[in-house]
């Protein structure tokens, strides 16, 4: 059997930091019947895993979130070997308990998105993946162990409002994401998290609270230059928490990528079309999403 390749999707800050420590990295351009992803994929090594990291927002932070390639991102991963996803992003936080700095491993969505793909399969087939849990329990349990044993507060559970962006949210939004049951708020976790479970990958997911959401009045007498500041310096603080839980993640004993999860079985009940009406160009095409 391949080596275990864990795939890491993250913002430029985590990805710099992680350049650092990868040994042996290499440069992937990978092609997908998606176009390209966000950026060349690199992987290398961090002590005894082999690791593949993509910067979700491409190079110089280039790409909105309505522009990311989500669906090229994941079958380029996949298309690699990537039987699981470590995901990062940045949210506001819609909690007071929740404070800007600390993580969060998510463990639900709301999906707001209207502008993204977010199926593999238009096109191809009826197919209709389960998303009633909709990130793997065994690598998020894997990660909550984790951040047991590093000095980083992290909450074991939080709901994600996606929306569309790139505009932040007005304050009755943001009330109502409240009012929803959300916990969080941001702009990057679907359709990446749908896309993951088509292509049958086992996907968690480390939020990095920058602030909080509009919701909460500033403080007055703050600048917006101030304000942006705190903003900055509180992902930057989030940025390198989420950096040691990935580090004790992949120091740890830990199976990260489990042929038997039922998340690499996503697709055996998904596929409702009749096999003779799909095309044999089209199961060529998408064949890295079964294997």
């Amino acid at each position: 059997m391949a080596e275990e390749l864990i795939g890491i999707i993250g913002g430029t800050g985590l990805g710099d930091a992680l350049a650092q420590q990868l040994t042996g990295a290499k440069f992937h351009d990978v092609d997908t019947p998606f176009g390209k992803p966000s950026a060349e994929i690199m992987v290398g090594r961090i002590g005894q895993k082999r690791v593949a990291f993509l910067n979700r927002h491409g190079k110089g932070h280039k790409l909105s979130p309505s522009e990311v390639p989500f669906a090229a991102n994941i079958f380029a991963l996949k298309k690699l070997g990537v039987h699981t996803v470590i995901g990062s992003g940045a949210v506001g936080s819609l909690r007071e308990e929740i404070a800007p700095g600390e993580l969060v491993i998510v463990d639900q969505f709301i999906d707001k998105t209207f502008r993204r793909t977010s199926s593999f399969f238009a096109g191809f087939a009826a197919v209709h993946c389960e998303m009633a849990e909709p990130v793997c329990s065994r690598v998020r349990d894997i990660l909550i162990d984790a951040a047991k044993e590093v000095d980083v507060r992290t909450h074991p559970e939080g709901t994600y409002v996606c929306m569309e962006g790139p505009q932040f949210s007005s304050r009755a939004e943001s009330l109502m994401h409240r009012g929803w049951g959300g916990d969080l708020i941001g702009m990057t976790a679907m359709p990446e998290a749908k896309l993951a479970r088509e292509a049958q990958i086992c996907y968690a997911l480390i939020a990095l609270v920058s602030d909080y959401d509009c919701w909460r009045p500033h403080h007055a007498g703050k600048s917006k230059q101030s304000l942006l500041q705190e903003i900055m310096a509180n992902l930057q603080t989030a940025t390198n928490n989420c950096l040691k839980l990935i580090q004790a993640v992949l120091a740890g004993e830990a199976k990260l990528v489990s042929e038997d999860c039922t998340c690499r079985k996503s697709l055996d009940l998904a596929v409702w079309t009749d096999q003779s009406q799909i095309s044999a160009a089209d199961k060529e095409k998408l064949k890295v999403l079964f294997e």
